[in-house]
């Protein structure tokens, strides 16, 4: 039996080694198709989802953020040290909250993605800002963009390190706290979607 007990605990995958992806939730119903928990040793896909329009929503949501990460004109192709950011920022998010930082994570998207947005219509010649909802995966997409946005703002010519500002924008935005540029940044974007109904 001990023997049925170990097998079950080699067979199952955890996400860099360390953090259990089962047991993970996904609270809000709209995001849980659009969040992909599914496990991995390290996650690093190598571009076999990007065949495909919206496969992005196949690939694990921390390879998404990792993606993100490298989004700037200091990561740009650096896959390894970006993975490496992510996992510091995680052990830094499990030390301050002893939570799993996945669980943090799908929080800070679920939190950061803005419901309502504008759009902009042509009536004879003059824009006319239009409220309408939001695409769960342009909320995924969106609340990935606001985090990692935040934390280049917070560690850009700063003393703090990109993992600690990272872990910090996570903690913050799971929280809902409006002192997290995501939060901010979703709350200005509803009230200026709230304004043009």
């Amino acid at each position: 039996m001990e023997e049925a007990a170990e097998a079950g605990i080699q067979d199952q995958k955890l996400l860099f080694n360390r953090w259990d992806m089962s047991e993970v939730e996904i609270k809000d119903p709209s995001l849980a198709r659009y969040v992909n928990l599914h496990a991995m040793i390290v996650p690093h896909s190598c571009g076999k989802l990007a065949g495909q329009q919206f496969n992005k929503s196949n690939m694990l949501i921390v390879e998404r953020l990792i993606n993100k990460m490298m989004q700037t004109e200091h990561n740009t192709g650096k896959k390894e040290l970006a993975i490496r950011i992510v996992k510091d920022a995680f052990e830094i998010v499990n030390k301050k909250t002893k939570k799993n930082p996945v669980q943090v994570l799908v929080d800070a998207v679920e939190n950061a993605g803005p419901r309502e947005e504008t759009v902009r219509l042509k009536y004879g010649g003059i824009n006319v800002p239009k409220s309408v909802d939001t695409a769960p995966q342009r909320r995924v997409d969106t609340a990935l963009r606001f985090i990692t946005d935040g934390v280049r703002q917070a560690s850009h010519k700063k003393k703090k390190t990109v993992s600690e500002a990272l872990a910090e924008e996570l903690i913050a935005a799971a929280n809902g706290d409006t002192r997290s540029y995501a939060v901010s940044k979703r709350e200005e974007r509803e009230r200026i979607a709230k304004a043009a109904r």
